[in-house]
């Protein structure tokens, strides 16, 4: 990612740590939540590892083709599981711009700024922007069932995670 490294150490250390909790929610005890925890893991840490400030490591050449087809399958398995849940058309998005700036990155390394194709990365921005603000208007008014809710089955800290997650796409859009 370009841009400051300050910024980029903090949009690491927040895709590390929502990356992380996700983990944590595949322990739980609904299978689709813990499907769709695996999936926001990968993207977690996949975005923690992108938000790398360029001046402390630059990736190997052969990094982004590996982001591309790491990512690449996750759109994949996204697509497929969109056949039952509209949830997954966001993973699908989401995977699809990791995509989109793995191959921007490795089209153009060292450059900072705009690498991308404007019209691809608008759209990008717009959707996530509007995602942001749909997730942080959710977020408000979270109650939580009775009894004991186990660390992986708390929604609103699933949906700050998603939050977060959507936040540091717009970040990452940005510096593009």
């Amino acid at each position: 990612m370009h841009g400051p490294a300050s910024s980029g150490w903090l949009l690491v250390a927040l895709c590390a740590a929502t990356g992380a909790y996700c983990l944590l929610r595949m322990r739980s005890s609904v299978e689709e939540q813990r499907r769709a925890a695996g999936g926001e893991a990968l993207m977690g840490f996949g975005m923690a590892a992108m938000a790398v400030p360029a001046a402390v490591f630059t990736p190997p050449s052969w990094a982004w083709p590996l982001y591309t087809a790491v990512f690449g399958g996750a759109a994949l398995r996204a697509l497929w599981a969109a056949r039952t849940s509209t949830h997954h058309l966001h993973h699908l998005v989401g995977a699809g711009a990791m995509v989109y700036m793995a191959v921007v990155m490795a089209a153009s390394p060292g450059h900072h700024g705009g690498a991308g194709v404007p019209v691809v990365t608008g759209a990008l921005l717009l959707y996530f922007a509007g995602y942001v603000l749909l997730s942080g208007v959710r977020l408000i008014p979270v109650t939580a069932g009775g009894g004991a809710v186990g660390w992986g089955d708390r929604p609103e800290l699933a949906r700050a995670c998603r939050l977060s997650m959507g936040i540091a796409m717009v970040a990452m859009l940005v510096t593009l």
